[in-house]
């Protein structure tokens, strides 16, 4: 459990919970799911000391569960929000990855691990796991405050507000995840060159399944967390008296739903483009047997009145043509030929017959 007090002088970390919050500033109280499932009540009387607000049971155990979705609920004296975000312990994106661990596995598996924040009018309360990065953010608050805004002259930028450090945690969260995109459409486009290299069989499919699942888990994923800060917007935005409301807060909280729909428009095309990739693929093996069985179908055609005269020329009759001249085999291999010349330009003329190109693959694709 730690405790940290924020004022436009910086931030300050604290040993205990403060006797109140600053009168220009906010408190930040960051605690782990371990250390509420053990002791639930310590964290309530604390925040019910500093705000004399007391959190409800259904709201507290929200905050407990690993696999609750993306979820806003808002009370006449707080509001709560769960969101859903990259897991810090997985694997790294594929454009890190060595080249045979990237071409052995698929695309990055999408583990996410709930965050809450428990957002009071001078108070904001973070219930996350153990291994979140949400140190980074206590070492950018507590380090020192040696940039200058570029809007405000010489003021250095502060966070005051517990909503405005809510959102820049999760702007944080989501560049997280507008940094898959890069990986997957990568992954996916060279996926889709061998789908459709006639020279060579696809044989992953099991990864692209895989891919599928992930990016379907992702567009679900992000449907949930558009769904709750838009809940949350319309909240403010409701609750919150028009000559009260602040400019600068709605245009970050528009900055971080725009980002989510951007990954979201993006798992969806992606999404839509594997699935055109396997629909082609299918097409283009189905007219590669149509072309096989037209040139086999072509083959038995040339040979079909060549076997047509060997079979006449097999007959047991006595009197035949060209059977006791000199010259009659000679003869019929010369007319075979021809049959089968004549019948072999007529389907190349009517393109019956074609020679297959294979398609060039780009250097930076090599």
């Amino acid at each position: 459990m730690k405790w940290m007090s924020i004022t436009p002088a910086g931030g300050v970390a604290l040993d205990a919970a403060p006797a109140q919050p600053p009168t220009d500033g906010c408190v930040w109280l960051d605690v782990t799911h371990d250390e509420v499932d053990d002791q639930p009540e310590l964290l309530r009387d604390a925040i019910e000391a500093l705000t004399s607000v007391r959190i409800f049971d259904l709201h507290l155990q929200d905050a407990l569960n690993q696999q609750h979705p993306s979820y806003f609920d808002s009370t006449s004296h707080y509001t709560m929000l769960v969101f859903r975000k990259l897991a810090s312990d997985v694997a790294p994106p594929l454009s890190e990855r060595p080249a045979a661990d990237a071409e052995r596995r698929a695309l990055q598996e999408i583990v996410t691990r709930p965050i809450t924040f428990f957002l009071f009018e001078q108070v904001l309360v973070t219930v996350r796991n153990a291994d979140s990065k949400t140190e980074q953010m206590h070492a950018r608050i507590l380090g020192p405050r040696n940039k200058v805004d570029s809007n405000h002259n010489d003021r250095p930028r502060a966070t005051t507000r517990p909503s405005e450090l809510m959102l820049r945690m999760l702007n944080a969260m989501v560049d997280r995840y507008l940094e898959l995109r890069e990986p997957m459409t990568e992954r996916l486009d060279r996926w889709q060159r061998e789908l459709l290299d006639p020279t060579r069989p696809f044989s992953r499919w099991t990864a692209l399944l895989d891919a599928r699942i992930e990016l379907r888990k992702l567009e679900n994923l992000c449907e949930g967390q558009y769904d709750a800060l838009q809940e949350m917007r319309d909240a403010y935005l409701e609750e919150t008296p028009h000559a009260q409301q602040s400019d600068a807060y709605l245009v970050r909280l528009d900055d971080v739903i725009e980002h989510i729909r951007r990954v979201l428009n993006h798992a969806r095309r992606l999404e839509s483009t594997a699935e055109s990739a396997v629909q082609l693929h299918f097409s283009a093996a189905t007219h590669q047997t149509n072309r096989i069985v037209r040139t086999l179908t072509a083959i038995t055609a040339i040979f079909a009145p060549l076997t047509l005269i060997t079979g006449i020329f097999g007959m047991n009759f006595d009197h035949m043509p060209l059977v006791n001249n000199i010259h009659g085999f000679g003869w019929t291999l010369i007319g075979m030929g021809v049959v089968a010349a004549t019948v072999l330009v007529i389907f190349w003329t009517r393109r019956f017959l074609e020679r297959p190109h294979r398609p060039r693959t780009p250097r930076w694709l090599r």
